[in-house]
């Protein structure tokens, strides 16, 4: 039986920046560039899974505000994702200290500075530009 990976990533915005983490991608072994994102654990919600991964990789503290979308990605690495993106505001630049030793760094950043990033995966802008589009469904839409 086919099972996807579960994975959640956290889009955190400061008026125009978003926070990205910098990382070495696994499967190549090359620098890139996520949201904070990791896989779904046993006895959590979706919701509580994407505030866990923003706390290990960056060290900030914030809750979900809302969902941005669910994305489904065959990955050139033969692994199939299921991703769920959510939003979360910051009411301040605030400054990341990742605590998850795979993570480089954490650091904000522009739109246009991130289409010239090499990026994990293509659903790092894609859901930066869902957001950006407004795309926001409550968390109630995901049964708990």
């Amino acid at each position: 039986m086919h099972k996807p990976n579960v994975t959640v990533a956290a889009i955190v915005t400061y008026q125009d920046k978003f926070l990205l983490v910098k990382e070495r991608d696994k499967y190549t072994g090359q620098i890139c560039y996520n949201q904070p994102a990791g896989h779904l654990e046993a006895n959590e919600t979706l919701a509580e899974a994407a505030r866990r991964e923003l706390i290990e990789e960056t060290g900030i503290n914030l809750n979900a505000s809302h969902l941005v979308g669910i994305y489904n990605l065959h990955a050139a690495n033969g692994v199939h994702y299921m991703r769920f993106c959510f939003a979360f505001q910051g009411k301040e630049q605030l400054i990341a200290s990742p605590q998850d030793e795979d993570i480089i760094d954490a650091d904000w950043y522009s739109i246009e500075q991130i289409k010239s990033l090499p990026l994990r995966s293509p659903l790092v802008l894609k859901c930066i530009e869902d957001h950006l589009a407004g795309n926001a469904y409550p968390l109630s839409l995901i049964y708990q």
